[in-house]
């Protein structure tokens, strides 16, 4: 069996902040390897290491990863990805929504509409969330 799980370059030494509020945000368990300490420490610049070499927030139904250091090889409006949380209803649709657009900016206002209530934000961190529950 395949699973997808989602990889986010920050910029500015701002993963272990965003990964802490996402396991604040979804639960779960995050773990944080700063590159000073590291294996690959020597590899990387003064500048690069109190940024996170390696991030990973586990939960029961999602996987998300995350790192500070830069990768010349992506060009920011490649390949942009949203991600998305399915909420069991609209309570936890709005609740998750509030928090994702403390400090960020509201794309869409929480919504009901034929499939069910969703809103979209790109948080303080510049990630694209769309927030879903198919309750309307």
């Amino acid at each position: 069996m395949s699973k997808i799980s989602a990889y986010i370059n920050f910029k500015n030494n701002q993963c272990a902040e965003a990964m802490n509020f996402y396991q604040n945000l979804l639960g779960g368990e995050l773990n944080l390897m700063p590159v000073k300490g590291s294996p690959m420490e020597e590899n990387f610049p003064g500048e690069l290491q109190n940024g996170i070499l390696h991030a990973d927030l586990t939960g029961s139904e999602f996987n998300l990863l995350g790192t500070d250091m830069p990768n010349p090889n992506i060009e920011a409006t490649i390949g942009l990805v949203s991600l998305t949380i399915t909420c069991a209803n609209k309570a936890d649709v709005n609740e998750k929504f509030a928090k994702l657009a403390n400090g960020g900016k509201v794309v869409h206002e929480v919504m009901t509409f034929f499939a069910g209530t969703m809103g979209n934000v790109i948080d303080k961190y510049g990630i694209a969330w769309g927030v879903f529950t198919d309750e309307q």
